[in-house]
C-alpha cells in the first residue's frame, strides 16, 4: 500500500474537569492527529502526549514536529507492507514512541479500510465488546470525590482508578475504602513516589487494593523490581513501559505482575500487539490505558482491547466524561453488559474528527505529499 499523503494537526481539546495527576495539570488534551491517505483511501491515527513533557519526555509540539520533519517524509511515496515494515522503516529515530504512535495507528486504519476488515479483527481481537472501569483524578475536594465514587458503583463499574499524588494519598483513599470497602479498586501514582517511601508503600499493602501502578520513576525497572518482592499487593507499570526490550527486561526483573499498554506510550498498535502477546506468554495480564484522547484514538485502544489477555477493565471512557463535545465523530458511548456493568461496543463505523470542529481545535498543520 503506497503511502501518498500525510496531514497532521497539533490540536488542542479543552477539558470540562481540569486533569490532575502527580506530574500536573491540563485544562485541555494536546493531541496530534494524523491522516494517512494511499490512492483514495484514507485513515486516522492519534496520539495525546499531553502539552507538556510531564508524562513522559515527548510533548505535543514537539511530536507534530518529528512526524512532520523526519518521521512521515521517511515513508511517504513508499509501499508499507505491514506494521512492522512501518516500525522498521522509522527505527532509525530513537525513542519518540508517541511520535511513531501517530503514524502506526493511521497505518493500521488505513489498513482496515484498504482489507475492509474491521481494526479488531485485523489485529486478531476476539470479541465486539470490553468492560471499562472508571477514573477519577485529583478534586478539589475529597467530598467530591465520594460523591462521584458513589455514582460509579451505583452504575455498577467494576473498578474504580484513584490518582494518588503526595497532599491526595493517605486521607483521601482511607475515606474511599472506608466508604466503598467492596469495590474493587486500584491506585496510580504517575511516577510521585520512590523506595525511601516505605512506611507509606506498607500501609498500601494493607488496603486491599487490585494494583498499584507505577509508584516509582518513569523510567525505572530496578526499584520496581525491589518494591514488588517486598509487596503482596501487585505493581503495575505504565509510564516504565515505551517498547517491547523494555518489558522483556521488566519481564526478567519481576517489576511488575500487571501491564498497562497504551498505543500511544509504546509506539503505535504494532507495539502494542507484540507487547499484549509477550505478556500472555508470560502469565502477565494486562489492560488498556488511555491518554484521553478524541473518540479516533480511543477507537484504536478499544479495538485493542478485544485481545484475549486484555483481561483488567480498559481505561476508555465516554466522551461526554471529558468533553463538552468530542472532536471527532461518533462519539464514544457506554451500554450495558449482562450484569448491568458499564462497557462500550466496537461502533460500526471508526471514529474520525469533524472538519469543523477540527479547524476551530487546531494549533497548527502540515501536509507531506
Amino acid at each position: 500500500m503506497r503511502i501518498d499523503r500525510i496531514d497532521l494537526y497539533h490540536v488542542a481539546m479543552p477539558l470540562i474537569y481540569p486533569w490532575r495527576t502527580a506530574y500536573g495539570e491540563d485544562a485541555a488534551v494536546e493531541s496530534v492527529l494524523c491522516c494517512m491517505s494511499s490512492g483514495s483511501l484514507y485513515g486516522w491515527g492519534e496520539a495525546s502526549p499531553f502539552a507538556a513533557p510531564c508524562y513522559s519526555p515527548e510533548w505535543a509540539g514537539g511530536v507534530f514536529a518529528v512526524c512532520r520533519d523526519w518521521l512521515a517524509p521517511t515513508i511517504i511515496g513508499h509501499d508499507i507492507t505491514s506494521g512492522e515494515d512501518l516500525q522498521q522503516r522509522l527505527k532509525l529515530f530513537k525513542g519518540n514512541p508517541f511520535a511513531k504512535a501517530a503514524l502506526d495507528t493511521a497505518w493500521w486504519s488505513l489498513e482496515s479500510q484498504r482489507t475492509d476488515v474491521p481494526l479488531h479483527r485485523l489485529l486478531g481481537g476476539t470479541c465486539d465488546t470490553v468492560s471499562v472501569g472508571a477514573d477519577f483524578g485529583v478534586m478539589d475536594h475529597i467530598d467530591d470525590l465520594i460523591s462521584a465514587v458513589g455514582q460509579a458503583a451505583a452504575q455498577r463499574f467494576r473498578r474504580i482508578k484513584l490518582k494518588f499524588r503526595p497532599g491526595w494519598d493517605r486521607e483521601m483513599l482511607s475515606a474511599v475504602r472506608s466508604t466503598f470497602p467492596d469495590l474493587v479498586t486500584h491506585i496510580d501514582c504517575n511516577s510521585g513516589y520512590r523506595l525511601s517511601d516505605r512506611e507509606l508503600f506498607d500501609w498500601l499493602d494493607t488496603q486491599g487494593l487490585a494494583m498499584i501502578e507505577q509508584p516509582l520513576r518513569h523510567d525505572d525497572l530496578v526499584d520496581h523490581a525491589e518494591l514488588q518482592r517486598r509487596m503482596q499487593t501487585p505493581i503495575c507499570l505504565d509510564e516504565s513501559l515505551t517498547s517491547l526490550d523494555g518489558l522483556e527486561q521488566a519481564l526478567k526483573l519481576g517489576s511488575c505482575r500487571y501491564v498497562n499498554i497504551k498505543p500511544g506510550r509504546v509506539g503505535g498498535l504494532t507495539i502494542a500487539r507484540h507487547m499484549h502477546d509477550r505478556c500472555q506468554a508470560a502469565g502477565v495480564p494486562c489492560w488498556v490505558g488511555g491518554m484521553l484522547e478524541s473518540a479516533a484514538g480511543a477507537g484504536h485502544c478499544l479495538a485493542l482491547a478485544t485481545l484475549p489477555n486484555f483481561t483488567y477493565p480498559a481505561d476508555i471512557f465516554p466522551s461526554a466524561k471529558f468533553y463538552v463535545e468530542d472532536l471527532s465523530d461518533p462519539p464514544i458511548v457506554l451500554t450495558q453488559d449482562e450484569s448491568g456493568s458499564p462497557m462500550v461496543k466496537i461502533p460500526d463505523r471508526p471514529s474520525e474528527p469533524d472538519p469543523v470542529r477540527l479547524a476551530r481545535l487546531t494549533k497548527q498543520s502540515a501536509t507531506i505529499r
